[in-house]
């Protein structure tokens, strides 16, 4: 054996060194050649934004722990990194940072110069996430990594482009998009943050013209008035019907407008009539293009007023606009009254700007086709496996739903669109993957392509897929086996890699999708700067250890569901790796340097000692659970299997009886002892590795075996011996030391016990192990084992099982101070039933309590009236 473990658990020593250490041992690394059958999956790129959050955390711990339990398990993994050059969140952050240092914008800069610092920052924040990889342990192949504005990926991105504007399936057109006018650039749903809203419904007197009747309209942006080209009602609204034809006068600018029919409007809303302009709102954008209505634009890209405002309100902001305006309709009497309301209003997620519908004229992927082929593969028999599978049904709903994608962003950092414009012909456009042969007659398409474009092509385009030759790695690796990303993107980024997959390599990207939901903090609010109760992930690693944080999220995963953070439950992470490094530490100690493991022994069917055999068993019943478990991404759960055997059944009970076997004067059962000792704590480490890679390889470096656990093979003997008594002797001393700790009974007072009611197995049980309960449970001497009761007087009963077992009491607890001790305690219960009464008939603290609080209290309350009842109970047997 080699040297003992540290005294103490100290994860960053633990940490140290390994994951260099796994790299040079091309740990990481797949083979292309290997027999062993193939399994990968791809690290959803993280954004070069920043550093790593809690929420990549999770996501990389979920992964890697599915790698390194398919390695151990025999396979050939192939765990692939990226990072994604996540364009108008990371322009946005760079050009801030040049605000910020210089006071110049990026069209000061020019496009050349502010790309050269897009890419410093991205060279930066590659590094940082880098190391935070390396701190969280994940396994990843970085031979293969890629970016998804390497060249190879740009070259991939112009091809499937050109190809999809080839077959129609792209197109450029003017449509209602989501504008950010602090961005200058069209932003897609994903970025959008609908926030509800506390503002204002403004009522406008829209007068027939030659009368003196006027109709009422409603609206939240009187700043797109001017822009308004109808005034529209329903054709079969009675009220109204007189009017369709005739015109009417627009109060901001005293243009005529016409009334128009139009069977979008819903009679009973409001008012039954409503202001039309196309060029500022989706479903005005409708109507126009059924009535063959001019769209002009009344914004600039900047949120102003144009032309179209005239001298009083051109170049004013939007907002500004928007008061002015109803200052002078006020005046004007048009002006009928002003509500205040709670809507839904759309933000920017980068600049917190107000989004605008605005009409642009922008690139498109068509998607009833895709929808269509997302739709089949579903509906087939190689439809993708969802963990859970209520998300699929999501993917279905997203897909029958599906608008045109709008691919063009108003942007410079991203994959440049390969469309050109002719100089003398604007009208006249070339798609290609090379610029024209006349290049000086064309101007190249200034708008970089939707992240998501790149990002939906990542399974084949970070596996070299072309399509003249999609290559070994294409052909070994692909489909990826299993995708695991959050619940918010399975539209915007899943749905993109299953359409865009299928479209070009004919075949699904992954064969599973495991989805998981957010972190939030122990109150379940969403994390964010905002809020500031974001948690640094290296934080928690520096106080505790990446095995704790892993160990902590891992285990409190459930498929599709959110994960609240708790300190509380980082430390029972900690404390969990503390106890597993005390219980090595003992195991080794005990195994000299001559020690040498012989599965032969473990895999004999001749195993004389009991509680070997139950140990052994246990440990059959939890490598093939937490196997069925991990196999349908169950990590929650086989952790809690993992933990319960090592804590309950390893720690608490196995070595405590090592410890008398041990101390035996037979050889055989010393050697038994420790060689069960040594393979049970190997697999304990095999079977945590996936959720604590450092400690399980720290630990196993120790047992002079293979020269990294991660070489090492999931496998167990599965033993099936019948230890159903072992559990009969653990509940017999689990049942004594809850007497001794009720009653205050020291380790030093000797107890004298029965056991009656048995039968003659029994018996023959307990007499066997007497020497080893006695040894257990400290001092505890004058046992007998009886099938006969014995005298009644003093006497303290406690069922188990099938069996009693009885405590002679007289000689340590007198009656009268136990009663006395009891009626103190039912005082102190009693007071606390009365508070907690009061708390929770407090209408104040159910209102304002969190849900979590109020259901605390109530589980406190039902356990003081437990507990006071029991004590009544004890009162009363007295």
């Amino acid at each position: 054996m080699k040297k003992e473990l540290e005294t103490k658990y100290q994860p960053s020593v633990v940490e140290q060194g390994k994951y260099e250490n796994w790299k040079q041992q091309n740990l990481f690394k797949a083979d292309l050649n290997s027999t062993k059958p193939a399994f990968s999956i791809i690290l959803p790129p993280p954004n070069v934004t920043g550093k790593l959050h809690l929420g990549h955390a999770w996501d990389g711990s979920l992964q890697d722990a599915i790698i390194r339990f398919k390695k151990l398990n025999g396979f050939d993994v192939l765990y692939l990194p990226g990072t994604d050059h996540a364009g108008i969140a990371t322009q946005t952050k760079v050009e801030a940072m040049i605000k910020k240092a210089t006071g110049k914008n990026r069209f000061d800069l020019g496009r050349e110069a502010f790309l050269k610092e897009v890419w410093k920052w991205k060279e930066e924040y590659s590094a940082a996430i880098h190391e935070q990889w390396a701190k969280l342990g994940l396994s990843l192949d970085y031979s293969m990594e890629n970016f998804t504005l390497n060249p190879q990926v740009n070259e991939l991105v112009k091809f499937v482009f050109v190809e999809m504007f080839n077959q129609g399936l792209i197109y450029r057109g003017k449509r209602i998009v989501n504008w950010d006018p602090v961005q200058k650039s069209a932003i897609s749903n994903i970025e959008v943050i609908y926030r509800e809203t506390v503002g204002k419904m403004y009522h406008f007197k829209y007068q027939i013209v030659g009368t003196k009747q006027w109709l009422e309209i409603a609206t939240t942006r009187p700043e797109t008035m001017f822009a308004d080209q109808c005034v529209v009602v329903h054709p079969q609204d009675a009220r109204y019907t007189k009017y369709i034809g005739q015109m009417v006068i627009n109060p901001v600018n005293n243009q005529q407008i016409p009334v128009i029919a139009d069977e979008y409007v819903e009679m009973d809303f409001g008012t039954g009539v409503m202001k039309c302009t196309p060029a500022h709102d989706l479903n005005d954008f409708e109507i126009g293009i059924r009535h063959n209505l001019a769209q002009p634009i009344c914004l600039n890209e900047d949120g102003t007023v144009n032309e179209m405002g005239e001298e009083l309100y051109q170049g004013l902001d939007r907002f500004t606009a928007r008061q002015l305006i109803i200052e002078n309709a006020s005046k004007a009497q048009t002006l009928i009254k002003v509500e205040e309301i709670t809507h839904q209003v759309g933000y920017s997620e980068r600049t917190d700007a107000v989004v605008e519908p605005y009409l642009s004229n922008q690139w498109f992927v068509k998607m009833d086709h895709f929808a269509k082929q997302v739709l089949d593969l579903q509906n087939s028999n190689e439809a993708i496996n969802f963990f859970p599978p209520r998300f699929e049904q999501t993917l279905k709903q997203w897909m029958e739903n599906s608008f045109d994608w709008t691919i063009s962003r108003q942007l410079w950092w991203g994959h440049q669109i390969p469309a050109w414009y002719h100089k003398n012909d604007p009208n006249q456009t070339y798609v290609g993957m090379n610029p024209p042969s006349d290049l000086e007659n064309w101007v190249q398409d200034d708008d970089v392509l939707d992240t998501w474009f790149s990002s939906g092509l990542w399974p084949f385009a970070t596996l070299l897929w072309t399509k003249e030759n999609p290559g070994q790695w294409f052909e070994r690796y692909y489909p990826t086996n299993v995708l695991v990303t959050g619940y918010d993107i399975i539209f915007f980024w899943v749905a993109r890699m299953i359409f865009q997959g299928f479209e070009f390599t004919g075949q699904k990207p992954f064969h599973d999708v495991l989805i998981h939901g957010l972190v939030r903090d122990e109150h379940g609010n969403k994390m964010s700067k905002s809020l500031g109760n974001g948690i640094d992930p290296m934080d928690v690693i520096d106080e505790y250890g990446v095995d704790s944080l892993r160990f902590f999220l891992l285990t409190n995963s459930t498929p599709g569901m959110d994960i609240k953070y708790s300190d509380e439950k980082i430390r029972h992470a900690w404390n969990f790796m503390n106890k597993l490094w005390n219980a090595s530490r003992y195991v080794l100690m005990n195994l000299d340097e001559q020690f040498q493991a012989n599965d032969n022994f473990i895999n004999s069917d001749h195993h004389e000692n009991a509680v070997d055999c139950w140990i052994l068993t246990e440990l059959s019943k939890t490598m093939n659970n937490v196997q069925t478990l991990m196999d349908k991404y169950e990590f929650g759960l086989a952790g809690k299997e993992i933990y319960e055997f090592v804590w309950s059944k390893y720690c608490s009970w196995y070595i405590e009886f090592a410890k008398v076997n041990l101390s035996s004067t037979t050889l055989e059962v010393v050697e038994q002892t420790k060689q069960t000792l040594f393979y049970v704590l190997k697999n304990i480490l095999i079977m945590l590795h996936p959720y604590a890679p450092f400690i399980s390889e720290e630990i196993y470096t120790h047992l002079n075996l293979k020269d990294s656990i991660m070489n090492e093979e999931w496998k167990t003997q599965d033993f099936n011996f019948d230890t159903e008594y072992i559990n009969v002797v653990t509940n017999l001393i689990t049942s004594i030391r809850e007497f001794r700790n009720t009653n205050n009974i020291k380790n030093t007072i000797a107890l004298n016990f029965h056991l009656n009611h048995l039968n003659q197995e029994h018996e023959k049980l307990f007499t066997k192990y007497l020497t080893v309960i006695n040894q257990l449970l400290k001092v505890f001497v004058n046992a007998q084992v009886s099938l006969t009761k014995i005298d009644q007087q003093n006497i303290s009963s406690i069922s188990i099982d099938e069996y009693f077992l009885e405590i002679k009491t007289e000689a340590f607890i007198k009656r009268e101070d136990l009663i006395a001790s009891l009626k103190a305690k039912a005082a102190e219960l009693v007071q606390e039933i009365k508070r907690s009464e009061a708390l929770l008939n407090n209408q104040n603290f159910i209102s304002r309590a969190t849900t979590e609080k109020v259901a605390l209290e109530k589980e406190k309350y039902a356990v003081y009236q437990e507990q006071l009842a029991s004590i009544q109970h004890k009162l009363k047997n007295i």
